[in-house]
């Protein structure tokens, strides 16, 4: 490994900022780290396309492959980052820190780090026939609303199923993860009657109906909870968490307007319409009963529950080259989007998911000569004729 030239590419995309959120104040574009990138594949020898994402001004997904045919392989990332706590660095975030042994910036681990470790690999193949074709996918927006993964089925990727293979390259210090949990993310608001509390009569409580929804909703988890069960998770289990709540204005009047978000996490074998169908159903009979308007919002669309058979060739050879089992974790990546294209898919890639989405995020700078040797072996096995 050149490990100058993997340093001056990490820091280049660190100092890229490439914040995506659902908030505007945070939102931003990906288009100047897809170009960076776009630049680094053409001069490997790769055919280039940059898709912009409609709706979203600045934001684009890539796709550059080398070698014809199909059934190849692909090595998926997305581009943008979490918001982060100014002021909470030890570093500036923009700026990537060689200190203990670690690479500091934002999206170090999560998931900038993982483009420099696939050039890294691809270069080793800089005069390899491919009898497969390899493909590099760069993405918008996976921290808020997955537009990226979602356009590029909108775009028509591997209809021709050029690809059949996918690696997503989250942190999962090098141990292949053969299935997750899903998301979805929503938002209930209640509207009743303010009034003067020294009369119920004269108002109806929104946040009085609110503690009827929650009551039910925390009903329907633990009937969820009854009902589906993985023991290959920690928590094996779906899992509901109230996040937030918000209500009223003042403590002698009858609360006329009160909202709740949440996330739901499905296992496989859940699906996310299912479940938010059955809680439109549920806070329905609330609503009528408390003689409120009950809406509810989605503030994610939502990331499938992911699974890939473990006996699967790539989870096979994932497991041997990384001299690992397969695991599941409970976080979400952009698998399921990949996997529903008909392609055999895994997430592998260097760092730890417990450094991401905090100040002084970091990979481990010992994780990314074994993440080199890992995804060459997988370039070998599926991109490679074998003598």
């Amino acid at each position: 490994m050149n490990e100058k030239l993997f340093t001056q590419r990490l820091a280049e995309l660190v100092k890229i900022p490439s914040v995506s959120s659902h908030s505007a104040q945070w939102d931003m574009g990906n288009i100047k780290v897809i170009h960076t990138l776009a630049g680094w594949l053409e001069a490997l020898q790769f055919d280039v396309q940059i898709l912009p994402v409609d709706g979203h001004e600045n934001k684009a997904n890539l796709i550059a492959s080398r070698g014809k045919g199909k059934g190849g392989l692909v090595l998926a990332g997305h581009t943008d980052t979490v918001p982060y706590d100014e002021g909470r660095w030890q570093s500036d975030p923009f700026v990537l820190t060689d200190s203990n042994e670690r690479f500091y910036g934002l999206g170090a681990t999560d998931m900038k780090g993982f483009f420099p470790v696939a050039l890294a690999a691809i270069e080793r193949f800089e005069k390899a026939e491919f009898q497969q074709p390899l493909i590099i996918l760069a993405t918008a927006d996976e921290e808020s609303s997955m537009s990226g993964a979602n356009a590029l089925a909108a775009q028509g990727f591997n209809e021709q199923g050029q690809a059949r293979y996918a690696v997503v390259g989250e942190p999962t210090g090098l141990k292949p993860i053969y299935m997750h949990k899903g998301i979805m993310m929503e938002e209930l608001r209640i509207t009743g009657q303010s009034g003067h509390s020294s009369n119920p009569a004269l108002g109806n409580n929104a946040m009085e109906a609110m503690h009827e929804v929650m009551s039910e909703l925390m009903l329907f988890r633990q009937e969820l909870q009854e009902r589906y069960q993985n023991p290959g998770f920690a928590v094996p289990t779906p899992t509901m968490n109230f996040g937030c709540i918000h209500g009223g204005d003042n403590p002698n009047r009858i609360c006329a307007d009160c909202a709740m978000q949440f996330d739901l996490r499905a296992i496989p074998g859940m699906s996310n319409d299912e479940m938010r169908q059955a809680i439109k159903e549920r806070i329905a009979i609330v609503a009528q009963r408390r003689q409120v308007t009950i809406e509810l919002e989605t503030l994610f669309g939502g990331v499938e529950p992911f699974a890939e058979d473990r006996s699967s060739e790539l989870v096979k050879a994932a497991e041997q080259l990384c001299q690992h089992d397969s695991e599941a974790v409970a976080y979400a990546t952009e698998a399921p989007f990949l996997q529903q294209l008909g392609i055999e898919t895994l997430v592998l890639g260097p760092g730890s998911i417990d450094q991401a989405h905090q100040p002084d995020e970091f990979i481990a700078q010992e994780q990314i000569a074994p993440a080199i040797d890992i995804i060459s072996g997988l370039i070998n096995r599926f991109c490679i004729p074998q003598k």
